[in-house]
């Protein structure tokens, strides 16, 4: 039984990454990471083992260097969703790692999806 946070957050990225390779067919993963104080996403075709895209916060064009708050990630999740849909990507699955699909993580999914990201 795990009995502390890095353990616990380890399950937690290895659950929801066997759960993606199992339904993952053609698609690409939208893969996030969040620190204490920057998030970054990218896109990654899993097949080929390349990065088709990427976003963070220590973008100077964004403006949110160091800040990790939920309007960095609504701008974050926009700035993906149109690169994403500059490289041809209409959908992807979402691997959230080990963070738990709350605040900042919801924020930059709602904000990909509004940008016409299907995940």
């Amino acid at each position: 039984m795990a009995r502390n946070k890095r353990e616990l957050f380890r399950k937690r990225r290895l659950r929801v990454r066997n759960k993606l390779r199992k339904v993952s067919s053609d698609r690409v993963r939208l893969s996030v990471h969040r620190s204490n104080k920057n998030i970054s996403v990218q896109l990654i075709d899993d097949a080929a083992g390349v990065t088709l895209a990427a976003a963070s916060t220590l973008e100077k064009e964004l403006g949110f260097i160091g800040k990790n708050n939920i309007e960095a990630a609504n701008a974050v999740g926009a700035k993906i969703a149109e690169r994403a849909r500059d490289a041809g990507i209409k959908e992807a699955f979402f691997d959230r790692g080990g963070f738990l699909y709350h605040g900042r993580i919801k924020a930059l999914a709602d904000a990909a999806r509004e940008g016409g990201l299907k995940i």
